[in-house]
This record gives structure tokens, C-alpha cells and sequence, in this order.
């Protein structure tokens, strides 16, 4: 698999609040995904429940970092827009969608990248999926831990609508951040896009 597309132009790149924000969840959803493969529970004293508190901590952390990305993104000037990112509700959009997944389709099938462009149809809404199913798994997490700490559930998730969703969602999580930060990288490696059109610190 093989790209000549040009290097992304740096001055295409994400403003710093969007890139702030997108590290800050993206490390908060990494800390939930690694800490709930040895965690115990909220009643376990031993170690596992040191990586519960962590995790429950970085998932609120991961919900007001999502909830900031959306505001960010519904009043930025550079970026892309809400309406590319939630397509489902405009023809015009949803015909621009199916025509990128052919492209796409087309180019897979040569065993080849397409032409790396952050404002296009497909990649947008993917992107958009995949805030939502993050913000969806964090805002789970903060309404069981608010239910358990106004006293509305006990610490045990059965039956609990808010902590199945949760968990549900946590597997199309791994899936989703897996592919997404392969694509990145092979993206950049192929130099047909910078990480740091994302990754940077810089103004």
C-alpha cells in the first residue's frame, strides 16, 4: 500500500484548542482502556481498586474534555464543521458521503491510500462517529458514578442501564481508537500527512 500525496500544508492544521482538547481525550480514554483490563471494582481494596479510582476519575475527565471539544467545535473558524462531521441529516452531505466511500472503496481495492484530505466526506464523519461513541461511553460513566454518589444505585453495576451501555460501547471503543491512530500513522509514515497537524503543542 503506497500514497504520493503531498504533505499535508502545516497551515491547514487543527486550531490549538481543538488540539488541546483532542490530546486531553485521547489520553483520558487510554488511561480508561488500560485501566479496565486489571481493575477489580469499587469495593475491591486491593490494587484494582486504586485502578478503578483511576479510571472512574479520567472518565469524568474524558466527559468534560469531550463536552469542551463540541463547544469547540461548534464555535471555531478553522476546523472541520459540525454538519461534515454529523452528515445523517443532509442530502447534499449524505450524497458527498457515498461518492468518498467509493473513492475509497476503489483506492483499497488498488491496495492504495487516497489522497489524505481532512475535509473530506468520509474521514469527517468517521470522525464524528467516533467523538460521538467516545462521548457516549464518558457520559455513561459520569451518570452511573453521579447515580451511585446521589445515592440512586448501589456500587454494583447490575442491571444498571447507564453502566450497560457503558460497557457495551467500551469494545467499538478499542476498535475505533485502534484504527484510528493506525490510519494516523500510516498516514504519516506514507508522508502524506504530519502528526503534528494535530499532535502539536504550538500556536
Amino acid at each position: 500500500m503506497h500514497s504520493t500525496t503531498p504533505v499535508t500544508n502545516l497551515q491547514t492544521r487543527h486550531s490549538r484548542p481543538t488540539r488541546l482538547l483532542h490530546a486531553g481525550l485521547a489520553l483520558a480514554i487510554v488511561t480508561q482502556l488500560l485501566t479496565s483490563l486489571q481493575m477489580h471494582g469499587p469495593d475491591d481494596v486491593q490494587a484494582g481498586d486504586i485502578l478503578f479510582q483511576v479510571h472512574r476519575y479520567s472518565g469524568l475527565a474524558a466527559t468534560v474534555l469531550a463536552f469542551g471539544l463540541w463547544v469547540t467545535i461548534l464555535v471555531r473558524s478553522r476546523g472541520t464543521d459540525l454538519g461534515a462531521l454529523i452528515p445523517w441529516f443532509s442530502v447534499r452531505r449524505l450524497v458527498a458521503l457515498r461518492r468518498d466511500i467509493k473513492v475509497h472503496a476503489e483506492a483499497a481495492l488498488k491496495l492504495r491510500l487516497p489522497e489524505h484530505d481532512p475535509q473530506a466526506a468520509l474521514p469527517s464523519a468517521i470522525h464524528g462517529l467516533g467523538l460521538l461513541l467516545i462521548s457516549a461511553m464518558a457520559a455513561s460513566g459520569a451518570i452511573y458514578f453521579v447515580q451511585v454518589a446521589l445515592g440512586l444505585h448501589s456500587a454494583e453495576p447490575d442491571g444498571m442501564i447507564a453502566i450497560t451501555v457503558h460497557l457495551a460501547l467500551a469494545n467499538l471503543v478499542w476498535a475505533y481508537l485502534i484504527a484510528h491512530a493506525g490510519l494516523a500513522l500510516l498516514h504519516h509514515l506514507l508522508q502524506s500527512m504530519r502528526l503534528s497537524t494535530m499532535w502539536s503543542l504550538g500556536r
